[in-house]
């Protein structure tokens, strides 16, 4: 049987995160404001790709996790990042006293953060996925991390970043750890993606507990205009 990790955007939006699902036949996306992410089918065909256009839009770009085919002729690959997929096997999450959840409020700080630190695709609405944690010194948010895709019985932590002037005090490892504490209560298993380019993090994430499980592709692809769609 398929793990819902094999397709997570998929299996998040037709599970915990249907309520943001917008969807054209067999496509799904988030809303543009809340994530980037469309999810296909595992074996995508021409009608797909051509509800992936109605549902997002001519010239617009989306980001497909593990893709299970590449797009058809007209269609324009912007990035191919290799990535890899880590699953908690033994991460000893705690929360963390200095953490403080964010919210709704928080958002232009932690966007300001996202911008100065680039840990991955971070909207406006983001928030609402999940349970974000910050660490504030002296009033400012420094620190960040929290929860993104949401494949059943899973929640992957996201949005892991620090300040520059900040970095070297543990605070990402705490917050990661924290973040993992409230997805375990849920009898959930933490998750994570990132780029493997990003060794440092990767490595990181590693002596934390968590293990490699698979090697996904983030691929950005931009919709052709109307006339080119097949």
């Amino acid at each position: 049987m398929a793990s819902p990790l094999d397709n997570p955007v998929l299996a998040a939006l037709t599970g915990p995160h249907a309520p943001f699902a917008e969807r054209q036949g067999r496509v799904l996306r988030y809303p543009e404001d809340v994530a980037p992410f469309l999810a296909l089918p595992d074996d995508p065909g021409a009608q797909d790709w051509r509800d992936v256009a109605g549902l997002a839009g001519p010239g617009t770009t989306v980001v497909l996790v593990a893709a299970a085919a590449r797009p058809p002729s007209g269609w324009t690959v912007l990035d191919e990042i290799p990535g890899v997929q880590l699953v908690d096997e033994g991460v000893a999450a705690a929360p963390d006293p200095e953490a403080v959840r964010l919210g709704s409020a928080d958002v232009p700080e932690m966007l300001d953060l996202v911008e100065r630190t680039r840990p991955g695709p971070f909207r406006k609405r983001t928030v609402e996925l999940g349970t974000y944690l910050g660490i504030r010194r002296g009033g400012a948010l420094v620190a960040m991390a929290g929860e993104r895709l949401h494949p059943p019985g899973h929640t992957e932590i996201s949005a892991v970043c620090t300040d520059p002037a900040h970095r070297g005090e543990g605070l990402a490892t705490r917050l990661v750890l924290a973040v993992a504490a409230g997805i375990r209560e849920r009898g959930e298993t933490p998750i994570m993606h990132a780029a493997a380019s990003n060794t440092a993090a990767i490595r990181l994430y590693l002596s934390l507990g968590f293990a490699l499980r698979r090697r996904p592709d983030f691929v950005a692809v931009r919709v052709p205009a109307e006339s080119a769609v097949a």
